[in-house]
């Protein structure tokens, strides 16, 4: 009597079985589950080699490194070519003018970028408040009026908040909340112009700031304009304190720990750097070639002179530092005190290294040029108002 189990299989059967270890076969194996980082997240794949096996290199930044070089260039002429022509020595002047003006704001503004960097986006939404609020874009221009900074520290601090998580109405009225950022700047320009002018212009410059960033949070909840894909909501029963007391304990003294802070901070600063220098280079250029006399012949209590104010400030990189002697000039030579709020809001509102700066975090032009086109209308209309009041 035979024994089932050793029945030799059938036709069927061994077609069956054939066809089941052909698909064995062809069936993919499980993909391989990603390694976790200390905090859980996902760690990234290292960058693959080319097709010969090495890694693909990075195109120089020819517009940081030549800016630079330009730059540092008119420093030295600026000390050590007493023979050049006088454009030479215009050019030079303004470089130095440029560095010993702004250095102490543009190295805030790195060391902020780079302590920023170490805040939680949590704490950072938790501090700036909900994007797209009133209360959020209150706290954004009171935090743009209150630090101590000149526009170019601003600018950086303004485009490292929005990559950690600030809405985009946020963000510009941050950048735009008031355009002299220094305190101490604030109090020269009291005494150039008096405290009256110097308060009105403080207050109408919050009003622009906080319209325009509600106009631009407007616009992105409609779908007008991307908003900010870093923004996120804060968990449930989220504590400042914790968060805040992690940050300080991240700062600890150590000289690896502050070397490693100044390279985040001048990594995460060099998008904006780069058009900064740029800035300095043309503003060399243009005081180089363009006579002062013309400059200062057009830009009277006028229409046309507040245009041409408007246009001056775009091109011409004016620091801080600077905005608010030449501003109370407008007041006191030209007797056109609209002229001085647009000369001194247009350096926030349409100054050409904001918006490089801003296109380069946010990558939307439409993001970007909310930025002029919302604000750009009420610093006219304001200037305007002032100009007809005051005569």
């Amino acid at each position: 009597m035979s024994d089932c189990c050793s029945t030799p299989p059938n036709g069927d059967d061994r077609e069956r079985r054939a066809l089941r270890r052909s698909l064995l076969k062809l069936t993919a194996p499980a993909a391989p589950q990603p390694a976790l980082t200390a905090h859980g997240l996902p760690k990234l794949p290292a960058a693959s080699g080319g097709c010969c096996g090495g890694g693909a290199r990075r195109r120089p930044d020819f517009l940081l490194w030549g800016s630079l070089i330009l730059f540092l260039a008119g420093v030295i002429v600026h000390f050590a070519v007493p023979g050049a022509p006088a454009w030479v020595h215009e050019f030079g002047h303004t470089c130095y003018e440029m560095l010993t003006r702004a250095w102490w704001g543009v190295l805030f503004g790195i060391v902020a970028v780079a302590v920023i960097g170490r805040f939680p986006a949590e704490l950072v939404a938790s501090l700036l408040g909900r994007g797209g609020s009133v209360s959020g874009l209150c706290r954004a221009v009171g935090a743009g009026v209150v630090l101590d900074l000149c526009n170019h520290g601003i600018l950086l601090v303004g485009m490292r908040l929005y990559q950690r998580g600030a809405s985009l109405g946020q963000t510009i009225a941050f950048l735009i909340a008031r355009p002299w950022n220094s305190l101490s700047l604030t109090l020269i320009l009291a005494a150039l112009i008096g405290w009256g002018w110097m308060l009105l212009f403080i207050v109408l410059s919050m009003v622009v700031a906080l319209v325009t960033g509600w106009c631009a949070d407007r616009l992105v909840a409609a779908g007008k304009i991307p908003g900010n894909p870093n923004t996120l909501d804060l968990p449930t029963g989220y504590r400042v304190g914790p968060a805040l007391a992690g940050v300080v304990k991240s700062l600890k003294p150590g000289v690896s720990n502050y070397a490693r802070l100044a390279r985040d901070g001048l990594s995460g600063s060099r998008m904006v750097l780069r058009w900064i220098l740029f800035g300095f280079v043309l503003t060399g250029a243009i005081r180089a070639f363009v006579p002062q006399l013309a400059f200062q012949q057009y830009f009277g209590p006028t229409t046309t002179g507040m245009f041409l104010t408007l246009l001056a400030t775009t091109l011409l990189e004016v620091c801080s530092c600077g905005s608010s002697p030449i501003a109370a000039d407008f007041i006191t030579r030209a007797h056109a005190p609209g002229n001085a709020f647009v000369f001194l809001m247009s350096g926030a509102a349409t100054d050409y290294t904001e918006i490089v700066s801003l296109r380069a975090t946010t990558r939307s032009w439409k993001a970007t040029l909310a930025l002029p086109l919302i604000s750009t209308p009420q610093v006219l209309l304001i200037g305007w108002l002032i100009n007809h009041f005051s005569r």
